[in-house]
């Protein structure tokens, strides 16, 4: 089947107004694609639009400090992100431009085969295919491969399949990769996908076989790790005490929190709540509770809320200060 000519013919006919699409512009593209992986879209709009009014240019990111890059991405989570933008700002600005080819794409700090492939796709009209979960799912149920997605094999040969299919309508690469994203986040989902609408259902082989809901296949899944820990609200008038988290942290390097009982002694109080927060396969559950206590050492600060929109605030605190009505 014509795959190319379907999806093109189909996103023309209508797709989601997300303010990242009808822009050339290599840098809004890149951050898009950026806050994009492990998030969301509709998720991703606020902070997408604010983190442009603040940093407008590759040349304004490049010029901030990184505490105020990743005071921007403050709650969108996996900040190893933000901090790669910051590097790679500081040298496409050093170059004088964005590069303009794959390979120099791709050798950006935090870019890897995905992001070069959209950035060079729908900024430049390089004919390279995307491949990222929504794509494979796509690539998987339309080839009725049950082969497991997380095998970089098999990650190889959906590539090869996308990049065919991307062959046929090479002279629009950018809107055939959109498409192709697009149809995976729209209909041909994970759970129940809309088979009736979607344009490549005739030819499909897991829908011709009745396995759509069956692909795609991904085997080895990590178990959870649940833990449990206690995070302190120490209030001085309107002020709260937080901490840096050191530089070399694991999770949460350079950010401020709430201290836990491990980083300082203190009186506690009455119990306020508790929230639950997943790092990668580490389900964690937090507990809230008021204390008293006089910080020493390092890295314990007062802050104010109105101070808080300036700082890198971990999410951790943020749910914590959500949940005590501070935020």
């Amino acid at each position: 089947m014509k795959v190319a000519r379907r999806l093109l013919s189909w996103y023309a006919r209508g797709h989601r107004d997300l303010p990242w699409r009808g822009t050339g512009d290599p840098y809004r593209i890149w951050i898009s694609e950026i806050m994009l992986q492990q998030t969301r879209a509709q998720a991703v709009i606020p902070y997408y639009e604010r983190f442009l009014r603040r940093f407008p240019t590759v040349e304004a990111l490049a010029g901030a400090s990184q505490e105020d890059v990743l005071a921007a991405w403050s709650g969108l989570g996996y900040y190893s992100r933000a901090r790669n933008l910051w590097r790679a700002a500081r040298q496409v600005a050093e170059r004088g431009s964005f590069p303009r080819d794959y390979p120099s794409i791709r050798a950006l700090p935090g870019i890897g085969d995905y992001t070069a492939a959209a950035v060079a796709s729908m900024a430049f009209g390089l004919p390279h295919a995307v491949l990222d979960g929504n794509v494979m799912r796509v690539v998987a149920r339309a080839a009725g491969d049950a082969a497991d997605i997380g095998s970089p094999r098999t990650r190889r040969r959906f590539r090869a399949i996308a990049q065919e299919w991307l062959d046929e309508a090479a002279h629009q690469a950018g809107s055939f990769n959109q498409a192709l994203m697009e149809l995976g986040a729209t209909v041909c989902l994970p759970k129940n996908p809309q088979c009736p609408v979607c344009p490549l259902e005739t030819g499909c082989r897991a829908r011709a076989e009745g396995a759509e809901n069956s692909l795609p296949i991904k085997l080895k899944k990590r178990e959870p790790v649940a833990v449990a820990d206690v995070l302190l609200l120490i209030r001085k008038g309107d002020a709260i005490l937080l901490l840096r988290r050191d530089a070399r942290a694991r999770h949460m390097a350079g950010f401020w929190d709430l201290p836990s009982r491990q980083d300082l002694r203190a009186r506690e109080g009455r119990r306020i709540g508790e929230f639950r927060h997943t790092i990668t396969h580490h389900h964690f559950t937090f507990t809230v509770l008021a204390a008293r206590a006089r910080p020493c050492g390092a890295g314990f600060q007062w802050f104010h809320p109105a101070q808080f929109a300036a700082i890198p605030l971990a999410t951790t605190a943020r749910k914590a200060l959500k949940l005590a009505g501070i935020l």
